[in-house]
C-alpha cells in the first residue's frame, strides 16, 4: 500500500492579527523590548531553520537524529506501540523517519512481513511550506499516512486527536529541544497544558538539549557562515512583508549570549544606531536607542534528569531517559497516567 497524504488542515483563523499584536507588544515595551520565537517560521524562516541544521558549528539536530536512530525501538515499544502520532513543530520532519519505521517494525509479525496496520503521522507546524516537505518526504513511507495541520502546538494536538477510535494510544513528539524556548516555569506549565489535551495511555517524547562549554554554544547560534543571522533578521523582514515595517535590516545585527546563571542561549537584534521604525498596519513608530536590542529567542539547556522532573511537576509519569553523550542531548519519554 502507498502511503496516502492528506492535504493540509488549517486552523489559523485570526494568524495575521496575532502577529500584529505580538509585535505591537513586543516593540512597545518599556524595557527589554522582545519578540516571541514562534514567529521566526515563516516560509523564508522554516528554510533557513533547514540550513542551519546542516551547518558544522549546530550539531544539535544532527545529535538528535542519531540518537532517535539508536533507540526508536525502544522508544516505541515503551509507549505502546501506538498507531498515531503527532510532532510538535515538525517543520520537514526529517528526524521523525526513525520513529515512524519503527513504529511500522513494532506491528509486523515476522521480519519482512507486509505491515497491515497503518500508521497515522500528524505532523503541526505554523508554516505551509514545512509541511509540504514533510508530506512528500515521509508519505513516501508504505504504510504511513500523513495528516498534516498547519497550525500552533496547542490547537495542533486538537485538531490531530479529533479523529481516533476510542481507546487508541497516542505518542505526541516534542523534539529539538523546542521546550527550550520556554522559561522552565513556562515550559512546565506547557506540558501540563499538552497533558490535559491527551488521555490515560497516551505517551509524550521530550526531546532536550544539554548544558555544553559557552564557546560551543555560541558557535552553534552565530555561525561562521551568518545563516543564523539571516535566519535572525528575518523577522525584521517578515515585519516588513506582513505588517508594511519600514525596518532597515542593515541597521541591526544579529547577537547571541549565553546566559550562565539561567543556563540558556539569548538572540538578539541590537541596534546600530539611535532611530524611528514605522509599523503602517499598526500605525505605530517604534524608537530604539544606539545599541537597543530586541531579544527574540531563548535557548534553554538541560541537566540530566531535569526534563524529566519538569514533566512530573506537569502531571506525566517519566518513563526513561536516553542520551547521546557526544554532542550532549536528551530524549525523555513520559506517559499519561
Amino acid at each position: 500500500m502507498i502511503a496516502a497524504v492528506a492535504p493540509t488542515l488549517r486552523v489559523q483563523s485570526g494568524f495575521d492579527a496575532a502577529f500584529a499584536r505580538d509585535v505591537a507588544e513586543g516593540l512597545g515595551r518599556p524595557g527589554q523590548k522582545m519578540l516571541p520565537p514562534t514567529w521566526f517560521y515563516d516560509d523564508a524562516g522554516s528554510a533557513l531553520f533547514e540550513a542551519i541544521t546542516q551547518l558544522p558549528e549546530y550539531a544539535l539536530t544532527r545529535t538528535e537524529e542519531r540518537l532517535l536512530a539508536r533507540v526508536a525501538q525502544d522508544i516505541v515499544r515503551e509507549a505502546g506501540s501506538p498507531r498515531l502520532i503527532v510532532e510538535l513543530g515538525s517543520g520537514s520532519g526529517t528526524k521523525t523517519r526513525n520513529i515512524l519505521e519503527a513504529a511500522l517494525r513494532d506491528t509486523c509479525a515476522e521480519p519482512g512481513a507486509k505491515n497491515q496496520n497503518p500508521v497515522t503521522y500528524a505532523p503541526v507546524d505554523v508554516s505551509p511550506a514545512a509541511l509540504e516537505v514533510c508530506a512528500a518526504e515521509l508519505g513516501r513511507i508504505s504504510g504511513v499516512h500523513v495528516e498534516p495541520v498547519a497550525a500552533k502546538y496547542l490547537d495542533g494536538i486538537t485538531v490531530a486527536l479529533r479523529g481516533r477510535r476510542a481507546g487508541e494510544p497516542a505518542l505526541v513528539l516534542f523534539l529539538g529541544s523546542t521546550i527550550g524556548n520556554f522559561t522552565r516555569r513556562e515550559g512546565t506549565a506547557f506540558l501540563k497544558r499538552v497533558r490535559g489535551l491527551l488521555q490515560p495511555g497516551d505517551a509524550l517524547l521530550v526531546g532536550g538539549d544539554l548544558v555544553k562549554p559557552a564557546a560551543t554554544l555560541i558557535a552553534a547560534y552565530d555561525d561562521a557562515a551568518g545563516v543564523t543571522a539571516a535566519f535572525n533578521l528575518n523577522l525584521l523582514a517578515r515585519i516588513n512583508r506582513e505588517l508594511g515595517g519600514e525596518f532597515d535590516l542593515r541597521g541591526f545585527a544579529h547577537e547571541a549570549r549565553w546566559n550562565s546563571r539561567a543556563r540558556r542561549i539569548e538572540m538578539h537584534l541590537r541596534s546600530h544606531v539611535a532611530q524611528q521604525v514605522r509599523v503602517n498596519r499598526l500605525g505605530r513608530t517604534f524608537c530604539f536607542g544606539a545599541g537597543e536590542t530586541i531579544w527574540t529567542e531563548s535557548s534553554h539547556k538541560f541537566r540530566l534528569g531535569e526534563l524529566a522532573r519538569m514533566g512530573e511537576r506537569a502531571g506525566c509519569i517519566a518513563v526513561q531517559e536516553w542520551a547521546e553523550e557526544e554532542w550532549g542531548f536528551t530524549e525523555t519519554l513520559f506517559r499519561i497516567p
